[in-house]
C-alpha cells in the first residue's frame, strides 16, 4: 500500500506504538495511519461509538466518515466485513502480531493478505 488511510482497533490509547484490539468492534480506539509514498506520513486515533443494537455497523459508518481505505484485523465477523466492503474499505487479515507499528509495516510492504470469506469470526450477535 502506497498511499491510503489505515484503521487498526487499537486497545487504551492506541497509537503507533500501541496494541491491537482483538474484538475490533469493541476497542477502545482505532489508531488511524496516513501513508504517502510508501511512507507513515501522521498518526491520529479516533474513540470507537458505543456497541449497541445494530452496532456491527457503528464502526463501519464511522470509519468510513474518515475516508479510510484499508483495515487491519485479527478477526471480524461476515456482517461488518460486508460492511466494509460495501463502503470500500479493504479489510486486511493478520494474528500474528499484537503490536501496531510491525503490523502497519506489513501492510506498507505488502505482506498481508485480505481477510478472506473462511477467516471470519462466528458468533450468534453478528460475529464481532
Amino acid at each position: 500500500m502506497k498511499n491510503g488511510r489505515i484503521a487498526i482497533p487499537s486497545v487504551d490509547k492506541g497509537g503507533l506504538d500501541g496494541q491491537r484490539s482483538g474484538h475490533f468492534g469493541h476497542c477502545d480506539v482505532f489508531t488511524i495511519v496516513d501513508v504517502e509514498d510508501g511512507e507513515i506520513k501522521e498518526v491520529s486515533t479516533i474513540p470507537n461509538r458505543e456497541h449497541v443494537q445494530g452496532g456491527c455497523m457503528v464502526p463501519v459508518n464511522l470509519l468510513g466518515q474518515y475516508n479510510v481505505n484499508a483495515l487491519i484485523v485479527g478477526g471480524i465477523g461476515m456482517r461488518p466485513l460486508m460492511g466494509f466492503r460495501q463502503v470500500g474499505i479493504d479489510v486486511y487479515h493478520d494474528v500474528t502480531r499484537p503490536e501496531i507499528r510491525p503490523v502497519v509495516e506489513d501492510l506498507i510492504a505488502g505482506k498481508l493478505p485480505i481477510i478472506s470469506d473462511d477467516q471470519v469470526c462466528g458468533g450468534g450477535q453478528g460475529g464481532m
